[in-house]
């Protein structure tokens, strides 16, 4: 895996999921904490950066009316309404300071749905820079990660999933994804072990699941 072409995707480390007082952080915690994410994920990214790995984070937002969605949103988009989550120029929506931008990241805008790629120029960015391989991480588990995970999948990418930088809403949720879903469209592995690949210590090894 070539470090210059590979980018780890940060989906929605921001307060309303992440810390204490944000709108689904009690739905949350739970997983987090059996996981060590958010830990996990600042030693990774602390590490990748000096690597040279492209840093881009995920955020997502709406407006104060949620006029981006439907007026009759259902699912998860329906939770984030009735919760007044992810409002724009509220402390929820911003991402927390453990993992602030630096100046050779990539923030992107636009994300107002589950999927990093639909709504976002994140393809245009990613392929512009020449980026072949990413690496989630983030929130939720089987919800966004998993929307972003698939894409990138169909879209060519070469994708690893970090199974100990997600959380869900529940564990059974999220080893649900990590179990069943996340080796069809992806290699999912350790923050450490992908770490090791990037630093070339190990090849990543691209297996398929493929049908019984």
């Amino acid at each position: 895996m070539n470090k210059k072409e590979t980018a780890i995707l940060l989906i929605e480390y921001q307060n309303d999921f992440t810390s204490k007082g944000g709108i689904f952080h009690d739905a949350v915690k739970g997983v987090m904490k059996q996981t060590n994410m958010l830990s996990n994920t600042v030693a990774l990214v602390e590490e990748a950066r000096k690597e040279g790995v492209q840093i881009v984070h995920i955020a997502i937002s709406f407006s104060e009316n949620y006029n981006e969605l439907t007026s009759n949103p259902y699912g998860i988009l329906k939770g984030i309404v009735d919760n007044k989550a992810f409002l724009k120029d509220t402390w929820g929506v911003e991402i927390i300071p453990a993992l602030a931008p630096e100046k050779e990241d990539v923030v992107v805008e636009g994300k107002r749905g589950l999927c990093g790629f639909h709504s976002t120029n994140l393809d245009f960015i990613l392929r512009s820079k020449g980026i072949k391989n990413v690496a989630i991480a983030g929130f939720l588990t089987n919800c966004c990660v998993e929307s972003t995970m698939r894409t990138a999948y169909e879209s060519g990418y070469n994708v690893v999933t970090l199974t100990d930088c997600c959380a869900g809403l529940s564990t059974e949720e999220h080893n649900n994804a990590i179990e069943k879903d996340f080796p069809m469209f992806s290699q999912p592995m350790a923050s450490t072990a992908f770490l090791e690949v990037v630093k070339g210590a190990q090849d990543l090894v691209l297996e398929g699941k493929g049908y019984e």
